[in-house]
């Protein structure tokens, strides 16, 4: 049991030490947040650290005004110090809302909504009562207040659990000395019901994340809810929104707009938005590549995969760079490049055209910097970055266009089959971009690399034959096989330099050799 004393005197340095590491990896987070009233309406953001809900808010809407108050002064200063801040609009001011009287900084009634985004968490639960008393104060007789926090059951407070950091129930403290609860949804609603609230709506939604690299599965829960000073449920309860997030919960609340850079609030490192990325020397073969990426030590935790070099592209990336010739003067297309590329990179050195696909847009944006880094090692051959997201057949028809409408020779994909649902779009987009076979011509061929996680092989398998291709090799060969027994291989003529040497030091990795249906006819 931690000393609970202590860190309560402590709070407000703790939280003073988290934003001075912090201040530089802001990343904003959006809210939706609409009224009726023909007033300027005015918003109370309690908590609001550097602004991550506050700029985008004022952005999106041009008639609005937000009192903006944390207990941490750093905080405070670098929502002063921003670009955008403006008296005119902003009233920012440290305030320790369990103790100070809100009265003083904003004027009573006069707050339309007031917001506790991840904030009502790292209070004592002993002083929540106290905090909703004193929004109380501020808020109209018709005013709402919105709150999204942590979940009973998250992730995180199970490692906190495993590691004994906990003060009280639901209540534990982290290593750098800031404290996080976590909310039942009965719980959230007796606290505010006992202060004289009334419950608009509550839910506590759940996000499955996946750990690639130790083959488990981590729930990550948070809860949001409405509540509001008077009873019922109006007209314009529906016109408001909870703060969103890349959370992607499907509910009355709010999504966020596609494409948009928001910030899961619910992952403790993605608060202030990803990790510096690092710029790492890969050698394949005898090339060295500059590749910026996101660091080792965040690879399993972060919701984006496309951001980091996998086992599987190393391999891949090795035994096209050890036999060149199978590339020479041929059409390459990768599926799922991320932002590391470092296949198709590889193959422009000699191929004729390569075109890089992934349907993460921030990838793509990473891999052209990444392009542009090594561009000396790639002449004369161009890496085309396309987005596509596999059975988009605008997507497709334009990637298509790139190869002058005459598909690829040679498919590539690394570390593309994790998600049994995406496996069976994998090949039909194949099959749409994979080059019709011709006389006198190489056959083309879909080259698939990876580690066998959530998929099983006979699934893999089972979906390639349904979109038209065949199994022409893998390897390393399945040992239970006999000789006689295995597909005639393409691998080996494709690839006659290196294959074992590559394989040896990395045996959990599998390559898959398929060609479409109707070139083996």
């Amino acid at each position: 049991m931690h000393d609970k004393d202590k860190y309560e005197k402590d709070a407000k340095k703790y939280w003073d030490l988290f934003y001075k590491r912090n201040s530089d990896k802001a990343s904003p987070a959006t809210a939706k947040l609409h009224g009726s009233s023909s007033e300027i309406p005015v918003i109370l953001e309690i908590g609001c650290g550097v602004g991550n809900t506050l700029f985008p808010l004022l952005d999106t809407y041009p008639d609005l005004f937000v009192h903006a108050c944390d207990f941490s002064p750093r905080a405070v200063n670098l929502v002063k110090a921003h670009k955008d801040y403006t008296e005119s609009r902003i009233h920012a001011f440290v305030c320790d809302v369990t103790t100070e009287d809100l009265t003083l900084s904003v004027p009573a009634l006069s707050v339309d909504i007031a917001t506790l985004v991840f904030s009502l968490s790292a209070m004592s639960p002993e002083k929540m009562p106290q905090v909703l008393q004193n929004i109380k104060k501020v808020l109209k007789p018709q005013g709402h207040v919105l709150i999204r926090d942590y979940a009973y059951g998250d992730l995180a407070q199970e490692r906190l659990s495993a590691k004994v950091q906990k003060i009280s129930q639901n209540f534990y403290v982290r290593g750098d000395g800031t404290r996080a609860y976590y909310f039942t949804e009965a719980g959230l609603i007796d606290l505010f019901k006992a202060e004289g609230y009334f419950c608009k709506t509550v839910r506590v939604f759940e996000k499955r994340v996946e750990n690639r690299a130790r083959e488990v599965t981590m729930d990550r829960r948070w809860i949001q809810g409405v509540f509001s000073l008077v009873n019922g449920f109006d007209e314009e309860d529906n016109m408001l929104h909870l703060p969103s997030s890349s959370v992607g919960a499907s509910t009355n609340i709010g999504e966020p707009k596609s494409g948009s850079n928001e910030v899961d609030l619910s992952q403790d490192i993605a608060m202030f938005g990803l990790p510096d990325l690092e710029v790492i020397l890969v050698n394949i073969d005898e090339h060295v590549f500059r590749i910026k990426s996101l660091p080792k030590e965040f690879q399993h935790s972060c919701k984006a995969t496309g951001l980091m070099l996998w086992e599987s592209a190393q391999v891949l990336a090795t035994l096209l760079a050890r036999n060149s010739s199978a590339l020479a003067f041929k059409t390459i297309l990768e599926l799922g490049c991320g932002s590391v590329g470092i296949c198709s990179m590889v193959a422009a050195m000699v191929a004729e055209k390569v075109v890089a696909t992934d349907g993460d847009s921030d990838a793509l944006v990473l891999l052209a910097d990444n392009v542009e880094a090594n561009s000396l090692k790639l002449a004369p051959t161009d890496v085309c970055i396309e987005p596509l997201n596999w059975g988009c057949p605008e997507q497709i028809e334009k990637v298509k266009q790139q190869m002058k409408g005459q598909g690829s020779d040679m498919i590539i994909g690394s570390d593309v089959m994790y998600v049994a649902e995406a496996v069976p779009l994998l090949f039909a987009t194949a099959k749409a971009l994979i080059a019709k076979g011709m006389p006198g011509k190489p056959e083309p061929v879909l080259l698939l690399c990876h580690i066998e996680r959530h998929v099983s092989e006979a699934f893999i398998l089972d979906s390639a034959q349904e979109n038209g291709f065949s199994l022409e090799g893998k390897w390393p060969p399945d040992k239970t096989e006999s000789q006689d027994s295995r597909p005639s291989s393409i691998i080996p003529s494709l690839f006659p330099h290196g294959l074992e040497e590559a394989f040896h030091s990395h045996s959990l990795v599998r390559l898959f050799g398929f060609k479409p249906l109707e070139s083996t006819e």
